[in-house]
């Protein structure tokens, strides 16, 4: 590929992504309703079991994990359905730059926004959940290599079901099962950093995936926009 070439894909690219920033934000519920939901469902924990500080510690790396994972799920219904409502979605898939080009900034956006505010607030949660302080960094990385991957995951199902009456539905029946494999590295991730145990084996098969998906979800998620787009 020449250096023109290169240079117009990364144009693209930031040009999409700083139109979905400035989209998004104006869009405030879009944003702000998973960082609602994760804390609330994780401030709520210590009153359903209890105040005990031992319980609360070794629940809490399935807890926060859980509700991040699930905070995510609620923010990809809206992913692409603007874009496919006034016609943008079939002029991207029409246009001359690369769908997973545009794709992937439309998902790094969605990462921004939706993400890593999760992952801001995870360590404030993580004491409240009396998260030993060792597990914080240990909790922040696992985040932040997870949540990629479920942002890309997500995306393909959202793009499969773009358009389609119950959506949000058909997106977590399709991506949970892919989910499951990042759940359970990131959450032992926390357990073993809380435990003074190794975690390095973890966070690479969790930046494995990461860079597995930032290579091949974009083709995935281009394939699903263009088959649904097809079949409307």
């Amino acid at each position: 590929m020449s250096e023109l070439a290169q240079a117009g894909i990364v144009a693209t690219f930031l040009s999409i992504l700083r139109r979905e920033l400035k989209l998004t934000f104006r869009r405030r519920q879009q944003w702000l309703n998973p960082l609602f939901f994760f804390v609330i469902v994780v401030t709520l924990f210590p009153m359903g079991v209890g105040p005990s500080a031992q319980i609360l510690s070794v629940i809490a790396p399935g807890v926060i994990w859980v509700a991040a994972l699930l905070a995510m799920l609620l923010s990809l219904d809206t992913l692409f359905t603007s874009e496919y409502r006034d016609g943008t979605l079939e002029q991207f898939i029409l246009g001359s730059q690369p769908l997973s080009i545009i794709v992937l900034a439309k998902v790094a956006a969605h990462w921004i926004v939706s993400a890593l505010p999760l992952v801001v607030l995870s360590p404030l949660l993580g004491l409240l959940m009396h998260l030993e302080a060792r597990a914080l960094p240990g909790l922040l990385a696992s985040l932040v290599l997870g949540t990629v991957t479920l942002s890309l995951l997500g995306a393909i199902g959202a793009g499969l079901t773009v358009g389609l009456r119950y959506g949000s539905v058909l997106v977590a029946v399709l991506v949970m099962p892919l989910y499951v494999p990042v759940l359970i590295f990131g959450s032992s991730v926390v357990a073993n950093a809380s435990s003074g145990q190794p975690i390095e084996a973890q966070l690479w098969l969790l930046a494995a995936l990461a860079m597995l998906s930032i290579t091949l979800a974009p083709w995935a998620i281009a394939a699903s926009l263009r088959v649904a787009v097809a079949a409307d």
